[in-house]
């Protein structure tokens, strides 16, 4: 989902909306490893990554200062075993806010080659499971993220809006593919 302002006066509307938090912006990501929490929140100084200037990275402690501040609230609507699909609200907006929030908690997006998921990150050593996740790749070939719903306040007519999209069908094509590769996991147990 997208907004695109169409006055100078809509847009530094829609941007003190953002700016003070007051927008909805709801993302669905299917990332690596069992997110153990049912839901959690994610606090972190978001900046360049100081050896490679193309990803950023959470600061924390002495070095916060070089980051600005980022929140990110997850939830987990499936866990597959080996991928957890969740649900990310941002109270910011940082360049590439849930990849790195997501990568500093150990949970890299699926196939986000810029943060290091394009690679297994989390399973078996089996040659055929290898191969799922080559398939997975191939079914999705790009990170594993869907900006699903964008809510505001309209500019002119002060009404709420809310938009929402439907999953892709490449992320929703792997995702049931993780999701048939999980059910058969369980019925072999």
């Amino acid at each position: 989902l997208l907004v695109i302002a169409k006055t100078e006066e809509a847009m530094a509307h829609l941007s003190r909306q953002f700016f003070k938090k007051t927008s909805d912006r709801e993302y669905i990501a299917l990332v690596w490893g069992n997110v153990d929490e049912d839901e959690g929140r994610i606090e972190g100084n978001i900046g360049r990554h100081p050896k490679n200037r193309l990803q950023n990275t959470v600061y924390e402690g002495d070095n916060a200062d070089k980051g600005k501040p980022a929140v990110t609230h997850y939830k987990v609507l499936e866990r597959f075993g080996y991928v957890t699909l969740v649900s990310c609200k941002l109270e910011t907006g940082r360049t590439h806010q849930i990849r790195v929030h997501m990568k500093h908690i150990g949970h890299t997006l699926f196939n986000d080659e810029r943060y290091g998921g394009e690679r297994i990150l989390k399973g078996t050593t089996f040659s055929k499971y290898k191969q799922f996740v080559d398939n997975c790749f191939k079914v999705l070939p790009r990170q594993a993220l869907h900006a699903k719903t964008l809510g505001f306040v309209h500019p002119t007519t002060k009404e709420a809006m809310s938009f929402d999209t439907e999953i892709p069908d490449d992320i929703q094509a792997c995702i049931e593919k993780w999701r048939n590769y999980a059910k058969n996991q369980k019925e072999v147990l």
